[in-house]
């Protein structure tokens, strides 16, 4: 019965929390005035080629350390989660591993050592203030490009957000997977010349266009706010972790042009994992050869990746919709 009176309450436009009221028709004598005829302007449809959204998608997710290219981990993660009900936590570790396997990484198996360290807490800013007064090295190591600077790690401490993130990277020889930099109080042998203290990196072949040396991850901290993620699934939140921490992501990024995982605090309803945008990214990041010295040039690099991917993508789309 109440379907019904619903039913007809839209049939007849009225509100659906009154009581329906039937509306005469007009008989065959009563004339229906015909609404006059509008003229509509010429509609332009301005469309955006795909280099184009792919470029403006990079440009404002991407945060590489100052003056460094995109850094990403190399060859294996070990990811790890505290604070969490043992089966949420073993589901957050296992879909970010595969996550990270997807792009070729390899997941640390049980007893690894952590190098990504997902915390729970209840209060996410006054963890990351006691984590980074307690242990401020293990934040900023000192090397140059290493992190995101004094101010991001402010903004880190002090900026309200459900998840907050921080990474540290390494400049590598990606010849011999060496450190291409030297860490502030780091010595070899006798520590007695300039040579025990810096390191000695073999050039392969000089270019005034490419480089050997790359930027990887090598350690990142993932701060969820429990009371902040409330009404996310474990999916969401797993995914949404998964991206800021296998790529260098602006926490301030403005994606609502975009579908992306990013926008899930925004709308909770509108993405429930990793989304075409989010993967292609991830893919075209660690499948870019990021060794060009310009750094327009090493963006340009990993946007041709993410084009690629976003092609395979679609035509694997194109090949489901067939069968």
């Amino acid at each position: 019965m109440l379907e019904a009176l619903l039913a007809t309450a839209i049939l007849l436009g009225s509100d659906p929390g009154s009581t329906p009221t039937l509306q005469t028709l007009p008989t065959a004598s009563q004339q229906v005035q015909e609404p006059e005829a509008v003229e509509l302007e010429d509609i332009t449809v301005v469309g955006r080629p795909l280099t184009d959204l792919i470029r403006g998608f990079t440009t404002e997710v991407a945060e590489p350390n100052r003056f460094r290219g995109l850094a990403r981990w190399d060859g294996s993660i070990c990811v790890s989660a505290v604070n969490l009900r043992v089966d949420t936590a073993r589901y957050v570790v296992d879909r970010v591993s595969t996550i990270a396997e997807d792009v070729g990484l390899q997941a640390g198996e049980p007893g690894c050592t952590p190098n990504l360290v997902i915390v729970a807490t209840d209060d996410g800013g006054a963890l990351a203030r006691q984590l980074v007064s307690e242990r401020r090295r293990a934040f900023r190591m000192g090397g140059s490009g290493m992190d995101r600077g004094k101010v991001a790690l402010k903004d880190f401490q002090d900026t309200d957000r459900p998840v907050r993130w921080w990474q540290m990277s390494m400049p590598i020889d990606s010849q011999t997977g060496n450190r291409a930099y030297r860490i502030p109080g780091e010595c070899s042998n006798a520590c007695s010349s300039v040579n025990d203290y810096a390191p000695v990196i073999a050039i392969a072949g000089a270019s005034r266009l490419r480089t050997q040396i790359v930027d990887n991850i090598i350690r990142s901290i993932v701060i969820v706010d429990i009371d902040d993620v409330t009404g996310l699934t474990t999916q969401q939140l797993a995914d949404y972790v998964a991206l800021v921490s296998l790529a260098q992501i602006d926490p301030d990024a403005d994606t609502r042009a975009y579908s992306s995982i990013l926008n899930v605090f925004d709308d909770r309803a509108s993405v429930d994992e990793l989304t075409s945008w989010d993967r292609a990214y991830l893919r075209g990041l660690y499948d870019a050869e990021r060794n060009r010295l310009n750094g327009r040039s090493n963006l340009t690099e990993v946007v041709g990746s993410i084009q690629r991917e976003h092609a395979r993508l679609r035509r694997a789309d194109d090949a489901t919709a067939s069968d």
